[in-house]
């Protein structure tokens, strides 16, 4: 790939847990594993997939696809998605189990069910489609066990948030349009609307959505916060307020470094670097603000970074991010607005400790 070529996308596990099961049905009925073998998105698009593995035996048809996600740095490029089929009572329909490395649901909260195998409604959607198109082709009935499995995918679960999502035994398969799109933020929003689904079902009253590892203990451990209640939201500070405002709890803290934090006081609600730099202007008029003198504000706004304005004001006595987290917490309010949730805003330092945190704020 050159530096200029657009990023190529790639097919989330369930469009190849689709792959996988419309070959090993069309097997089960024919004898005849399709290869490759072409299924239909919920878009519309009909991509097809070589398999990797083909194995028939008594009552049984099995196959799988290797994943390709494209250029998106995904946990599951290149795992293996195993479809095996078999033959259901008449009048069962599609019914679903987890195999080796598909984990099982044990919170409310998700799309599915507590016992549910952690296959999602859009994967399930798909499967179902794809059986039903070797039903209209070859007059064959559709009740048939469809089981998904991805070997090594307990190991692979651990690096995502499926165990806090009581998700246990491995991943999910997951997609809603059948696509990866590289570096794409809806999933990692998705994961944060899916932990605070966890969280509201549990009844807890009060999340904290953490910047990073950090800054997310030092919260846990200053308000005893169970692991539930803690969504790793990373940058996406407005993907979670904005959630909660529909989908509320009592109340939320944010949680964050000086730099991220203050990001927020500008009224960012994406605080990566992409989304925008931190402004030394907004943080020299914060200081002045705090009683620095005209010098030190001129020498913040041509500070190196953030960390360097925190530490000369500190130096000088002042208070800063006590300052910007008022800001901050003003910033998360506003998009709260109308919601019953209160939100407070707490600051850290590189090693967790703690620099400034606001009373709670209701609008």
């Amino acid at each position: 790939m050159t530096e200029n070529s657009p990023l190529r996308r790639g097919w989330t596990t369930g469009t190849c847990a689709t792959a996988a099961t419309r070959a090993a049905f069309e097997a089960l009925v024919t004898g005849r594993f399709p290869d490759p073998v072409a299924v239909t998105l919920p878009g519309g698009g009909r991509p097809a997939f070589a398999l990797a593995t083909a194995e028939r035996g008594d009552g049984f048809a099995r196959a799988g696809v290797i994943k390709d996600a494209g250029d998106d740095p995904d946990v599951t490029h290149g795992a293996l998605i195993v479809a095996t089929v078999r033959p259901a009572a008449a009048g069962a329909g599609v019914m679903f189990r987890a195999g080796e490395g598909v984990g099982t649901v044990t919170r409310a909260g998700l799309p599915l069910p507590p016992g549910e195998p952690a296959i999602n409604p859009v994967p399930r959607a798909m499967i179902r489609a794809a059986v039903a198109e070797v039903c209209a082709a070859t007059g064959a009935a559709g009740d048939v066990t469809v089981e998904i499995a991805v070997p090594g995918g307990d190991a692979l679960a651990r690096k995502t948030l499926n165990p806090r999502l009581g998700i246990v035994g491995g991943l999910s398969i997951l997609g809603t349009t059948g696509i990866v799109m590289p570096f794409s933020c809806a999933a990692w929003i998705h994961s944060i609307h899916r932990g605070i689904d966890v969280a509201r079902a549990a009844g807890l009253d009060h999340v904290a959505g953490a910047t990073g590892s950090t800054s997310e203990a030092a919260i846990a451990a200053l308000d005893r916060l169970p692991e539930i209640a803690l969504i790793d939201m990373g940058d996406f500070v407005g993907g979670l307020l904005k959630y909660l405002r529909v989908h509320p709890v009592d109340r939320v803290t944010v949680a964050g470094g000086f730099a991220k934090m203050t990001k927020l006081s500008q009224g960012l609600l994406d605080l990566h670097s992409r989304a925008g730099a931190v402004d030394l202007g907004h943080l020299a008029r914060l200081a002045a603000e705090a009683g620095a003198p005209p010098a030190l504000a001129e020498r913040i706004a041509v500070a190196n970074t953030a960390l360097d304005a925190l530490e000369q004001t500190r130096a000088a006595g002042l208070d800063i991010a006590a300052v910007v987290a008022d800001r901050a917490v003003a910033t998360a309010a506003r998009v709260l607005q109308g919601s019953p949730v209160g939100v407070d805003v707490a600051v850290f330092d590189r090693a967790g400790g703690l620099l400034a945190r606001t009373p709670v704020v209701r609008s």
